[in-house]
């Protein structure tokens, strides 16, 4: 079993990340994974709205055409509160790619030449702004922004823009392998720049491919542990919690990765090793508890036991497809020596083939598109439960019907041949 040696024993809150900017899942969901969530050592939840928030007004063409409505908001809001869960709201403002460009512009350039402005400096002064507007806006409210955008300002320049009085920094790093000492290190600078609370981010899901289908349990694991180790570095009250994240894109432009289903059981296993600051027998059957399983490898992306939790036909249907659906396709098209002897493109593109060899393709081309068919809609039915049709117009085009796309078409050939 795995273990670590620190044990959180003072406030420390325990966020689980929503990004609902790719595959929002219904509020009927949500209903049934947030006592999961409790269950399993979660005090909150950071939700990404994203195009999901029911802007009105001005803001009314940010949204998606499946946005949650009002009294959907709400009905979230309960849900969390029924279960213990605090909500914190994440609204993207300035990020990477703006910084990047920050100071490119003619009044940037401009602002630049008086005095001793930096790029850094008007980054500050522009969350400085910020913040100061939603805290004199919202009584007992203080912004927590991601910290990327800190680490290399001086310590002089973050201090006298006194944006160590308005926000919490919140340092992120979603490797298994990260430099311990250094995020100490890191915590300790913002801690001498007068930030008084600090948060810490880790990743249970989104975080180890772009176009990541199935979730590496033990990659995430190990995060989680180094967080825990940096966070031994600090007995104190500095750190006020972490937040598992679990990204759906990579940005807004970028495919859509493991599906929350998919990654819930990587999320309980990091919840319980969060929650006990270790993960050993007893954390492994409170996991299997939760979900339904009969057993659990952290060790492996695949299992034969994909539980009883609400999703878990999806995620039984998705590891199969990604293990399978383009083995065999490919192993079709390319390893059978009769498709690739008697009916190759060439065969197909002028639709001549031998008859004699038909019998020796035919059936497995007609057996396996069938499989795959019954497949799609099984998931599509698992998926409809849970998804909206974008998502899973979306999904499908990007994992499944390249291949089956493929099939689909070689039994048309087929057909085509036959008839003629």
């Amino acid at each position: 079993m795995d273990k670590t040696d620190i044990s959180v024993k003072r406030q420390f809150l325990v966020l689980v990340h929503l990004d609902l900017k790719g595959a929002p899942p219904k509020v009927s969901y949500l209903a049934e994974i947030f006592p999961l969530f409790a269950q399993l050592g979660a005090s909150g939840i950071l939700i990404e709205y994203e195009d999901m928030f029911p802007y009105g007004g001005k803001l009314e063409v940010l949204k998606s055409k499946y946005a949650y409505s009002p009294s959907e908001i709400k009905s979230i809001l309960h849900l969390a509160k029924s279960n213990g869960l605090e909500v914190i709201p994440l609204v993207q403002t300035f990020g990477h790619m703006e910084v990047f460009f920050l100071g490119e512009g003619e009044e940037s350039k401009m602002c630049l030449k008086q005095g001793q402005n930096h790029v850094d400096r008007l980054f500050l002064s522009h969350v400085k702004a910020v913040a100061q507007h939603i805290v004199t806006a919202y009584q007992g409210v203080k912004p927590i922004i991601w910290d990327d955008m800190l680490r290399d300002s001086p310590e002089d320049h973050i201090k006298e823009s006194d944006v160590a009085l308005l926000v919490e920094p919140m340092i992120w790093d979603y490797s298994p392998e990260f430099d311990i000492n250094g995020k100490v290190s890191l915590a300790e600078k913002y801690q001498k720049c007068g930030f008084n609370k600090i948060w810490f981010a880790s990743a249970f899901k989104g975080a180890t491919g772009a176009n990541q289908q199935l979730t590496h349990v033990r990659h995430h694991l190990e995060n989680q542990f180094l967080w825990l180790q940096v966070a031994k570095a600090f007995p104190g009250d500095l750190v006020q919690g972490i937040t598992l994240t679990g990204w759906q894109r990579y940005d807004h432009y970028s495919v859509l990765c493991e599906l929350l289903p998919v990654g819930m059981p990587c999320l309980a296993v990091c919840l319980q090793a969060v929650a006990h600051g270790q993960f050993s027998e007893k954390e492994d059957e409170t996991v299997k508890k939760c979900l339904g399983l009969s057993s659990l490898d952290t060790n492996s992306v695949v299992s034969d036991d994909f539980g009883t939790f609400p999703g878990n036909d999806i995620l039984r249907l998705v590891t199969e497809a990604a293990f399978q659906l383009a083995a065999s396709t490919e192993s079709l098209l390319k390893g059978n020596r009769y498709v690739t002897g008697w009916f190759s493109p060439y065969h197909r593109k002028h639709k001549f083939v031998n008859p004699m060899m038909v019998q020796y393709f035919e059936n497995e081309c007609r057996s396996l598109l069938s499989k795959w068919e019954q497949h799609a809609e099984q998931l599509r039915s698992a998926m409809e439960n849970i998804y909206y049709p974008n998502t899973m117009e979306e999904w499908f085009d990007e994992y499944f019907n390249p291949f089956l796309t493929k099939l689909q078409q070689l039994v048309f050939d087929l057909d085509h041949v036959s008839n003629t």
